[in-house]
């Protein structure tokens, strides 16, 4: 397992933490925390793709920005890595946006937490996850990273590209047939394992020798998609491609331009058309759908700096407060749009219940622990 130093000290500390909660349905949830031993500069809260988990499959990701000062707090969906629930079944996606929300905003709200700056990170599905939370509360996050996300749908039949791993290519379209068919099942048996899918993790992560550590990582669902978890993310990015320029949180979005699991032009698209005054997008040339799980670590590094440098910048609480953040202010009893007190940034021509246990402090870019380690086991 790498981490990866950014430049920060090698002396740097961080505390994992691991917590069981209970949505509003009974589900018992897993939840981690990577955190700074220091005041963090900010929270960042992880949403975790199609399939995947945070306390594996995200760790390098929530030990990097917490080496860079950050709280990264991180929730498995409901049927997802260790969450209890029929396995990556979707019933509702509302409802991993309603118990991402609910386990988010009690973390806000602790009292060591009070003041700093709240932005959300996800990946793929989790970029999905992302916008209908803010979609939800548009005034309660400072801004969001998305890597790769699922958030605009072409046509109606990309069903299965956006089951298998999280968006919606044109290279991998099922036919219309399947979808028409696959729709008018849907209530009769709608956990059944029947949606036909090509083996994605081959095409998303570069690097072979983590692609097999991906592929052997146990708590990631790799089977076939369950009919109605299928048809929730269509609709859902259905939904986000009709409400794009609701977007009016800052926004920094990452793309692999030889990504041909998620269409580059999605992230192109939801740049274009979002109400933000602050957004930015970066497409990086030559590199996968999996920017920082699959590629070689050199290319890692470069996207987790561009991360770390966009948070940075947007972190400092200061004064201002979250209507001037956004970008409004307020005329009579009423707020307006502000004009950009910035220019918006791209990276690239537009055309080109039970206390949290701690299992020990370590330091950032190591790969043993420092002190004291107790195995979760």
């Amino acid at each position: 397992m790498t981490f990866y130093n950014l430049g920060f000290s090698q002396e740097m500390e961080f505390e994992y933490q691991e917590e069981y909660i209970r949505n509003s349905r009974d589900i018992q949830l897993f939840t981690c925390r990577w955190l700074p031993l220091s005041p963090p500069k900010a929270l960042v809260f992880l949403c975790h793709g199609y399939g995947m988990e945070c306390s594996s499959f995200m760790r390098e990701c929530g030990i990097t920005l917490a080496c860079a000062g950050y709280a990264v707090i991180g929730m498995d969906y409901e049927g997802h890595g260790r969450s209890k629930g029929a396995r990556c079944y979707i019933k509702k996606f509302e409802n991993i946006v309603n118990d991402c929300y609910d386990f988010f905003k009690s973390v806000s709200e602790q009292d060591e937490y009070s003041g700093k700056r709240r932005f959300l990170y996800g990946e793929s599905m989790g970029g999905a996850v992302a916008l209908l939370l803010h979609k939800k509360d548009p005034w309660f996050w400072h801004g969001a990273v998305l890597v790769a996300p699922m958030c605009k749908d072409s046509k109606l039949t990309c069903l299965i590209e956006v089951v298998t791993s999280k968006l919606i290519s044109e290279k991998v379209k099922p036919h219309p047939i399947v979808i028409n068919l696959l729709t008018r099942v849907e209530e009769i048996i709608p956990k059944w394992k029947i949606v036909p899918t090509k083996d994605v993790i081959d095409a998303a992560f570069k690097d072979p020798i983590k692609r097999e550590e991906i592929r052997s990582n146990k708590l990631i669902y790799q089977e076939k998609p369950r009919l109605k978890t299928a048809l929730e993310m269509l609709r859902t990015s259905i939904n986000l491609e009709d409400s794009l320029s609701e977007v009016t949180m800052p926004f920094f979005v990452l793309h692999g331009e030889a990504d041909i699991v998620t269409d580059p032009e999605v992230s192109r698209a939801l740049y274009e058309e979002a109400s933000s005054i602050d957004k930015t997008i970066k497409l990086y040339p030559g590199m996968w759908h999996g920017l920082t799980s699959g590629e070689p670590d050199d290319n890692i590094k470069i996207v987790f700096s561009d991360i770390v440098a966009w948070l940075d910048k947007r972190s400092d609480s200061g004064n201002t407060n979250l209507a001037e953040f956004l970008g409004f202010h307020e005329v009579g009893a009423h707020f307006v749009r502000s004009a950009p007190t910035t220019p918006l940034t791209s990276m690239r021509a537009t055309k080109k219940k039970r206390p949290p246990r701690a299992y020990g402090k370590y330091f950032c870019g190591w790969k043993g622990t420092r002190m004291h380690h107790h195995s979760a086991m």
